[in-house]
């Protein structure tokens, strides 16, 4: 038998000495201090003795004696039944075989095609009207043209006709008229009313047009009876008021 094998018998008989005492002191101790504190007393016993009988039995090997190791076991059961093909578990020569790669995760569902025309059932709002006035749609120079002229004239009755100038280059004095101030007198003559026989002859719907259409001072014709002051002027005739207006006592 090889030192090997010594070293390993020497330890097991010192191991199994001390187990057999350990189970001596369980059975000893139990009756008195319980199974549970004789169980660890014998087991802290049968390692100490354990320790100690091999340190002082199993002598006289060098720091290379190793034990036996699974690569002697194997020989052994070569040698005593003629196996070739056995190998020992745990084997430190031998590295375990590498773990079979997991296999690749499996491709994801294939996306939709880009580019692929979406359908759908749903009319969205105002598209149902879109698709009625289709052809009806006019772009630049056509669309102004169709859309109206946009006037500041308020579309109330009839334009008066009006002089592009005074006749014979001198206007009447309009101020004369009872309600004619000189800013309303310029906004006349820009109208084109520069006589008082223009203005005698303004029919209803004439004076409601010139009532809409004089900036800031609307309906001032009707209120203060421009029509039958302007026939009494443009008769040769004189009113109260026409009267101060040639005397200065108004303007």
């Amino acid at each position: 038998m090889s030192d090997t094998s010594k070293l390993s018998t020497c330890q097991i008989v010192c191991w199994g000495l001390a187990v057999l005492t350990g189970i001596v002191v369980l059975w000893s101790a139990a009756g008195s201090v319980g199974f549970f504190a004789a169980l660890l007393l014998a087991a802290a016993f049968a390692v100490f003795l354990g320790l100690a009988i091999t340190r002082l039995v199993c002598t006289g090997y060098g720091a290379e004696d190793r034990g036996v190791q699974s690569h002697d076991v194997k020989e052994a059961v070569r040698q005593l039944t003629g196996i070739t093909g056995y190998k020992a578990p745990f084997d430190e020569d031998e590295e375990p075989a590498p773990a079979a790669a997991k296999s690749a995760p499996a491709k994801s569902a294939a996306k939709p095609e880009a580019g692929a025309p979406v359908k759908s059932g749903t009319v969205l709002e105002g598209e149902k009207e879109l698709a009625e006035r289709k052809g009806e749609w006019k772009y630049g120079e056509e669309a102004q043209s169709a859309a109206p002229a946009v006037t500041n004239e308020e579309d109330v009755g009839t334009r008066p006709e009006a002089l592009s100038a005074p006749k014979g280059g001198q206007a009447d004095d309009l101020k004369q008229i009872k309600g004619v101030g000189p800013k309303l007198e310029k906004l006349c003559n820009e109208l084109g009313f520069y006589h008082f026989d223009q203005i005698a002859g303004w029919s209803a719907d004439e004076v409601a047009w010139v009532d809409a259409n004089i900036k800031g001072f609307k309906g001032r014709v009707s209120r203060d009876n421009w029509v039958e002051q302007a026939k009494v002027l443009a008769a040769g005739g004189e009113t109260e008021f026409s009267k101060r207006v040639e005397g200065g006592d108004v303007y």
